[in-house]
């Protein structure tokens, strides 16, 4: 059981580390996901607005 413990004070540190780079990455992924999103939302709305506007041009002048 000694060996047990010996060998989880080694890994302990690496583990910790590599779960922390985890959920930061996986952090930063989703944030980027979410962001995309929101950005196709408004550009959707957006374009839905400019069709839906009606366009009066000017007459040419000669």
């Amino acid at each position: 059981m000694e060996d047990f413990w010996t060998y989880f004070e080694v890994l302990a540190p690496s583990v910790g580390v590599g779960l922390v780079f985890w959920l930061a990455i996986r952090a930063i992924f989703r944030a980027d996901r979410r962001e995309r999103a929101s950005e196709a939302e408004m550009r959707e709305e957006f374009e839905a607005e400019r069709e839906q506007a009606p366009t009066s041009r000017a007459p040419d002048e000669e």
